[in-house]
């Protein structure tokens, strides 16, 4: 699923060149999606994190409520070393960036296909220290010490979403907004609203990068 049809028949074509593999169907948004999945039962299925109207995260374990035996492969442009990990905890099978190339992507739905989680040598490199060690990596980030709620809430601000404008898109009451806004900065250590929102724009705007 990707809500730009280019990259959906560019992703499309790619993959039914290939012997092995073939599309049955595609969707631009998660109703449509999950339409179609009410009939149709394909042996992957592979989305963006990216997506109108929802959360990435919210939808995967949407999927993974409704269709457990499912593997999910994430495609998206957002930074793994951000994203990987809680879309794994979600219930996906596998996380590759657009970035990564065709070799890297065919390689990823086959290896899903198989049963085995896909992440980038990187990512898995990470997830391997952090259970030796006990310790993740992005527990040194303040970010990383936010719940996925708080992170979506979070992403929001710094989209420059109202109050009310969250709670429409992640279906709760602007009280449990302002909640989670005041975790969140206690978390991350700011004063007030306005300094929130400017740090969230900022780390929006870098996609984790160190915001000075």
């Amino acid at each position: 699923m990707d809500d730009h049809p280019v990259m959906l028949d560019g992703l499309a074509n790619l993959i039914n060149r290939q012997p092995d593999l073939e599309v049955s169907w595609t969707a631009t948004n998660p109703e449509e999606a999950l339409t179609i999945l009410g009939s149709a039962k394909p042996d992957l299925f592979m989305t963006d994190l990216t997506m109108p109207g929802r959360s990435g995260g919210d939808f995967v374990k949407d999927i993974v409520e409704i269709y457990p035996d499912l593997p999910i492969l994430i495609l998206s442009m957002h930074d793994e070393s951000l994203y990987a990990e809680r879309l794994i905890r979600a219930g996906a099978r596998g996380y590759i960036m657009k970035e990564a190339g065709v070799d890297n992507l065919l390689a990823a739905i086959r290896q899903v296909l198989d049963g085995t989680l896909y992440l980038s040598p990187k990512i898995s490199a990470r997830l391997l220290t952090s259970l030796l060690s006990s310790k993740s990596r992005t527990s040194t980030s303040p970010i990383g010490e936010l719940t996925d709620r708080e992170f979506e809430v979070f992403q929001l601000i710094g989209k420059g979403s109202t109050t009310q404008q969250i709670a429409t898109q992640l279906g709760i009451s602007p009280k449990t907004v302002d909640v989670h806004r005041t975790h969140i900065r206690e978390k991350l250590n700011i004063a007030d609203s306005t300094a929130l929102m400017r740090f969230a724009v900022r780390w929006i705007e870098t996609e984790g990068k160190s915001v000075e």
